[in-house]
Formats: structure tokens, C-alpha cells, sequence
């Protein structure tokens, strides 16, 4: 029975891992960069629902929209000022060290205006536990959300892409940018929608995160952010399935390796299990392999 509740909380840690993932995948699938400052966004949406769910006394509907439009807003920002002047630069290097600086340019900056002492969070998820197999296993409200959340998001997600003109306009940038233009698709507004859909994402992440493990730190994001990338990597980046197996088998492969080898190595025998993957299939479960014209 035990192992079946550390499946089911790999399965929930997991689903925050993969709705992380989704922003790394989307921003690298169709901008072809990465956003390192990725996980701080989830931290910023996690002090902003903090700040007006037990400061302000606001509900959990309002903290959470509030949360979503300040990170997507936050997102359209650091995409704007940040990454679009380097969009056509001659290394990918500049991008990746100027994401680099973003990240620890919003760290320092909830430094300044919250503390570097960590925060009691307080769950807005009042949901009572499910007790199953006649009470010996407990599933608690926040896994089961987090898990229904997950699967939600990326149906919708996956209709939104498929089914809608913005969608398809995403498809056809991750293709081909120069052609997508010459067909008439707004590159920038759709690069742009891209980092919005991204980063509102992470603050609902970042909400599950801290209602689950109720700390908060402006390093809170660091690590999972890192996890969340390994995860996209895992499935394969650039795949919108992709980020679900992987950050859901990530969650697992942390929460029995910290279970039945040791706590400490928990964080190594997740990268060694993506070096492993990595060494058989190199584009991940889920990529598919990128053959350039020359």
C-alpha cells in the first residue's frame, strides 16, 4: 500500500513538473530558446497569491486570477524587453545569458521586497482527503487537484493547438518563421502569446507547488524550474505530450528513489536517469529528430 501512495504523490509531483514543462517546451518549440527565468516567474506567481490571498484576505479565485495575469503579463514583459532584441543574434549564447540574468534580476528583486526568510504558505485548496482500500490510503485534495489540473490543461492545451487559429499559427512558426511571415501569421504576437500562455501557467504551478510543499523562498523556483526543464528534455522538448510523460515519470522516478534508496541522492538519480534516456533516444521519449536543410 505504501508503495502505491508514493506512486500516486510521484504522479501529483509529477503533473506540477509537467504544467512547469509546458513553458519551456512551448518557448523552445516555437522561438527556439530557452527561458531559464522560467521557474523565478513561478515564484513571483507564488508571493503574488501569498500577498493576496493571507495578506489581503482575498478568495482563492482572485488570488489565483490576479496570479496568472501579473506572471502573464510578467512573461509578455521579459519576452518584449529581454529575449525579442535578440531573437536574430548571431549566438544562442546571448539568450541564454541574458535568461540567465533575468532570472537572478527577479530573485533579487523579491530579495528586496520580501525577505531571504522563508515563508509559512497557506493552501487555498480546502479540500478534504479521499481515504480508499477501507482507509489505509489516503490521497489528500491538493494531489488529486493537482493530478485533474494537469490532465485538464493539457487537453485543453492540446485543442487550443490543434483546433484554433492562434494555434495553428503557433504550428506554422515552429516550422518555419520566415515562412509563417510571408504567409501572413503575426511572428511576434504569436512568439509573444507563446511566453503569456508560458508563464501563466507557472504561476498555477507555482500555486500547487507551495499548497503541496507550503514554503517560500525567492529561490523557490530554482529547482523546480531546473526539474521542470529536465522533464521537457525527458519527454522530448518542443512536444506538448512530451512534457507530461516527462515531468510525470520525473515526479515518480524522485518520489521512489527519495522513498526506497536514499533522500539525499534523490536529485542525482533523476539526472541520471535523463543521461541514461538521453544516451539511447537523444531527442527524448517523445522528440522527433530535426534534419536541417543545407
Amino acid at each position: 500500500m505504501s508503495f502505491i501512495m508514493y506512486l500516486i504523490n510521484g504522479i501529483s509531483l509529477g503533473s506540477v513538473y509537467a504544467i512547469i514543462a509546458l513553458g519551456y517546451t512551448m518557448v523552445y518549440g516555437i522561438a527556439k530558446m530557452l527561458n531559464f527565468a522560467h521557474g523565478d516567474v513561478i515564484m513571483i506567481g507564488s508571493y503574488i497569491s501569498f500577498v493576496t490571498f493571507s495578506q489581503m484576505g482575498l478568495g482563492p479565485v482572485p488570488s489565483v486570477v490576479i496570479s496568472i495575469i501579473v506572471c502573464t503579463a510578467l512573461g509578455m514583459i521579459i519576452e518584449r524587453v529581454a529575449y525579442k532584441p535578440l531573437r536574430k543574434a548571431a549566438s544562442p549564447l546571448a539568450v541564454l545569458i541574458t535568461a540567465i540574468g533575468v532570472s537572478y534580476l527577479l530573485q533579487n528583486i523579491a530579495l528586496l521586497v520580501f525577505g531571504a526568510n522563508p515563508i509559512s504558505y497557506v493552501s487555498m485548496l480546502d479540500i478534504p482527503p479521499v481515504k480508499l482500500a477501507g482507509g489505509e490510503l489516503t490521497i489528500t485534495g491538493i494531489t488529486l487537484v493537482t493530478i485533474v489540473l494537469c490532465l485538464v490543461i493539457m487537453a485543453v492545451l492540446m485543442i487550443f493547438i490543434k483546433k484554433t487559429k492562434a494555434g495553428q499559427a503557433m504550428l506554422a512558426v515552429s516550422e518555419d518563421k520566415d515562412a509563417a511571415q510571408l504567409m501572413g501569421v503575426n511572428v511576434n504576437g504569436t512568439i509573444a502569446l507563446t511566453f503569456a500562455i508560458g508563464s501563466g501557467l507557472a504561476a498555477l504551478a507555482g500555486i500547487l507547488l507551495c499548497s503541496a510543499y507550503p514554503t517560500l523562498t525567492p529561490y523557490t523556483g530554482a529547482m523546480p524550474g531546473i526539474k521542470a526543464f529536465t522533464a521537457a528534455v525527458f519527454g522530448g522538448i518542443g512536444s506538448i505530450p512530451g512534457a507530461l510523460v516527462g515531468g510525470i515519470l520525473l515526479g515518480v522516478i524522485e518520489i521512489l528513489g527519495r522513498a526506497y534508496i536514499s533522500s539525499q541522492l534523490s536529485d542525482a538519480i533523476v539526472f541520471a536517469v535523463l543521461i541514461i534516456v538521453l544516451l539511447v533516444k537523444p531527442t527524448g521519449i517523445l522528440g522527433k529528430p530535426i534534419f536541417e536543410k543545407v
